[in-house]
């Protein structure tokens, strides 16, 4: 089985590291795979270092002739049997098939509810939640021609990020948020939020465009001396290892990755009730879930976690075994694998 995967995302975000951690997982289970990214040192230097030396192309807007013509020449050499592309503009950027010439079976991921024109050229689409399954075959996509197929986290164990590092009092309570700093983030809520928690501090991991008026928010709001702004960071463990609680207070969010990591690193978690997290969490059993954009219902459920350390544990221990049902690495390789030969016949 031959597998050529194809992804032209942005420098940072969920996808992108869902990609990279399900490219390697693949590769040491044994699958034979082509990778094309869109540049970006940090990502091929993590698939190089895992093994696999991916092609590099610009993936440019629509003058760009020579990102297609690339990934033509790559499909005549490596000739899979299976093209997997990543959202739009990967899938907008394979070439025409004729059987005589490339013959392979072209399926693509999405993780978010996209327009469909960028996929008319595709024998199958995959959501990784339900949700957007649903979404497909509202659509009007084929319903036998609609995978789900869910992501899949690290739960690496890793000794806590030191507080002091973090300018964090050893006995305060911390709060741990991470993502791209983007108004669909909603970290502008959880902010509004931190009034009302007066003796915990916010660190918030990520980087993103809302950077500057997130920190004016903050300093308007006389928390700022309480939140910690980290920029993107690769110890995603360690900071989980030294929270007391993970929040997701995003407006929008298609799955929830973050979910998932809280839930694989044994943390309690707080979400707003947007797509992905309402999808995931159980209210009140391994999770709480608060209205979208309600800061002092966010207060109170962050509240309660942290005046509870029974509640708190229950929380955890119990997304910790969703995640060990549903989201190990070993389940969902598995679950790629089988599709691969069930859409490859």
């Amino acid at each position: 089985m031959r597998v050529l995967q194809v992804m032209a995302g942005a420098e940072f975000g969920g996808a992108e590291a869902f990609f990279v951690r399900l490219v390697i997982g693949l590769h040491k289970a044994g699958l034979d795979q082509r990778v094309i990214i869109r540049k970006n040192e940090q990502r091929a230097q993590a698939l190089r270092h895992a093994g696999i030396d991916p092609v590099e192309l610009s993936f440019g807007g629509r003058f760009d002739m020579k990102t297609g013509l690339m990934i033509k020449r790559q499909l005549r050499d490596f000739r899979p049997h299976v093209a997997l592309t990543w959202m739009n503009r990967a899938t907008s950027k394979m070439p025409r098939r004729r059987p005589a010439d490339l013959d392979y079976v072209l399926a693509a991921r999405m993780g978010g509810y996209y327009n469909l024109k960028y996929y008319r050229n595709c024998d199958h689409l995959i959501g990784n939640t339900q949700d957007i399954c649903d979404y497909l075959t509202k659509e009007g996509w084929p319903e036998d021609r609609t995978h789900y197929l869910p992501n899949f986290v690290a739960a690496d164990q890793r000794p806590p990020a030191p507080r002091a590092a973090l300018h964090i009092p050893d006995r305060a309570k911390m709060i741990l948020t991470l993502g791209r700093l983007h108004t669909n983030k909603a970290f502008d809520t959880l902010i509004r939020a931190m009034v009302m928690v007066p003796d915990a501090y916010l660190v918030i991991a990520g980087e993103g465009p809302e950077r500057e008026a997130l920190t004016a928010l903050a300093q308007e709001l006389g928390v700022r001396p309480r939140i910690r702004m980290l920029g993107w960071r690769d110890d995603v463990p360690e900071l989980m290892a030294s929270c007391d609680l993970f929040v997701c207070p995003s407006r929008h969010e298609p799955l929830g990755n973050v979910v998932i990591e809280g839930w694989a690193q044994n943390r309690p978690v707080v979400a707003a009730a947007s797509q992905g997290p309402v999808q995931l969490i159980k209210d009140g059993v391994d999770g709480l879930l608060t209205p979208i954009d309600d800061a002092p219902a966010m207060a109170t459920a962050i509240k309660r976690v942290l005046q509870d350390d029974t509640l708190a544990g229950d929380l955890a221990q119990a997304g910790r075994a969703r995640y060990e049902r549903e989201f190990t690495e070993g389940r969902v390789v598995r679950r790629y694998l089988d599709f691969f030969q069930e859409i490859a016949g």
